[in-house]
């Protein structure tokens, strides 16, 4: 019996620690948009008829993610604490800075964890702090890309920081 009960809270855990990231406390929250793309997804998206070179070149990008969050609000006290979770998940987690803006009231900071060489991406987040009126937006993504196969996702998804993320892109080939 012990055994049974041992095999089965070993089962759960495993399962709820892959299924889930710290992030999705923000999902069918009241005030926040939230965009939730898995695998399975970009694997049926990936099936594509292909018929122009931009878009076979998002075809093989989207080959290589694994999922991809995106949480949006425009409510301060939401957007504080979606501020204080990625501010401790960057602590907590191997993600280097890979770029910051303040520009117009507007704060964006992108970080990731790198693959096998410098363009080489496992993870990217993102948080792009609104003021005013402006949305907040909490971005993660992952998977095992190149940063700058970056601009594609943004033009074909009209991702939020789409502009930003083309920025951290381009900064990548320069440092090389």
């Amino acid at each position: 019996m012990k055994k049974l009960i041992l095999t089965l809270v070993v089962l759960l855990a495993t399962n709820s620690f892959f299924a889930q990231t710290v992030f999705d406390k923000f999902d069918n929250q009241d005030d926040i948009t939230a965009v939730i793309v898995n695998k399975k997804m970009f694997t049926l998206l990936s099936k594509m008829e292909v018929k122009d070179a931009q878009t076979k070149q998002y075809v093989n990008l989207i080959k290589k993610l694994d999922n991809l969050k995106v949480f949006m609000t425009t409510n301060d006290k939401k957007a504080d604490e979606m501020k204080a979770v990625s501010d401790k998940y960057v602590k907590t987690s191997a993600l280097e800075e890979l770029m910051r803006l303040n520009e117009k009231g507007k704060s964006v900071k992108i970080y990731v964890k790198s693959g096998a060489t410098d363009s080489q991406v496992k993870e990217l987040l993102m948080f792009i702090e609104g003021s005013g009126k402006e949305e907040t937006v909490l971005m993660s993504l992952t998977g095992d890309f190149d940063l700058n196969e970056l601009s594609v996702l943004t033009d074909k998804m009209s991702l939020p920081g789409g502009d930003d993320l083309k920025k951290a892109s381009k900064g990548s080939k320069a440092k090389k």
